[in-house]
């Protein structure tokens, strides 16, 4: 077994790919896939428009996408949006910290001692199986309707996957890298720290960005349950008048901010996953 420094590598492997795939090439691959990926976006909103134009559908239950920007102008130029998206942010920002945190720590506890495990997991595999909005009328009953209701369901919501993907990285180590610690007389916190983790990092942000999938999904339930302002509430305001341009238009608001911060989190877990590359090989 020897070490040999990951640069040297590199430079071998791009010295033998580097020209295998000129710019103009990534540049044609990369449109192939955008487009792709605008392929079925594309198609639906052709299947919109026409629908509407020919009257298959009557415009009080499908909006004409005219009528939606319209109302989506509306929204930005009386600066109400703004009001709403910074209430469900703050709401979904704090609830997926705390959840994203607490199951992070009980996934190293039960990750760590098989004794929490088996002590905790049983209980807590009974517990996910429950929807959040099944806990809404209990935690009602106890904290209210106010602010607290929402940052406790929606930490809920984001604690399952990270507290399941944290359990996963520590419990699914790679055999080669137990024997590297072995080895070199890695600590436990030593081989947590500089092989477990930088393994496991695809699983745990695969946690963490399922787990904001959830959180986000929870705020706009729980927003249209019981609130009086952020985006779960503008649709019910919006159905309640029988607006359906401005559900709409909400809706690809909530869908668009959603986006926006999961494509945030894969760009922040390739830049971890760059940082965290070893410099040193084993071969």
């Amino acid at each position: 077994m020897s070490l040999v420094p990951q640069e040297k590598l590199v430079q071998h492997a791009g010295g033998y790919g580097a020209n295998r795939y000129p710019l103009a090439a990534q540049l044609s691959h990369a449109a192939t896939l955008y487009a792709q990926a605008l392929l079925v976006p594309v198609l639906l909103f052709a299947v919109w428009v026409i629908s509407t134009e020919q009257g298959w559908v009557s415009p009080q239950v499908l909006p004409p996408p005219a009528y939606v920007l319209e109302a989506l102008l509306d929204l930005l130029n009386s600066g109400e949006l703004w009001l709403h998206v910074e209430a469900s942010l703050r709401r979904v920002l704090v609830g997926y910290l705390a959840g994203s945190v607490i199951g992070i720590a009980i996934g190293i506890v039960v990750g760590v001692s098989k004794h929490a495990e088996r002590l905790l997991m049983p209980t807590l595999n009974a517990l996910v199986q429950i929807p959040v909005l099944a806990w809404l009328p209990f935690v009602m009953l106890l904290v209210g309707i106010g602010e607290a209701l929402k940052y406790i369901l929606i930490a809920k919501a984001a604690l399952v996957p990270t507290l399941m993907s944290t359990f996963q990285l520590l419990r699914q180590q790679p055999q080669r890298l137990l024997e590297v610690a072995h080895v070199y007389g890695y600590s436990p916190s030593q081989r947590f720290l500089h092989l477990s983790l930088p393994a496991g990092v695809p699983i745990l942000f695969t946690g963490l960005r399922l787990g904001f999938t959830k959180a986000w999904l929870s705020l706009v339930v729980v927003e249209l349950v019981a609130s009086s302002e952020g985006l779960g509430y503008l649709i019910v305001y919006g159905r309640q008048l029988f607006q359906l341009d401005l559900v709409m238009a909400t809706v690809f608001i909530v869908g668009l901010i959603g986006l926006l911060i999961d494509r945030l989190l894969d760009a922040i877990e390739r830049r971890v996953l760059t940082s965290s590359t070893p410099k040193t090989r084993i071969v």
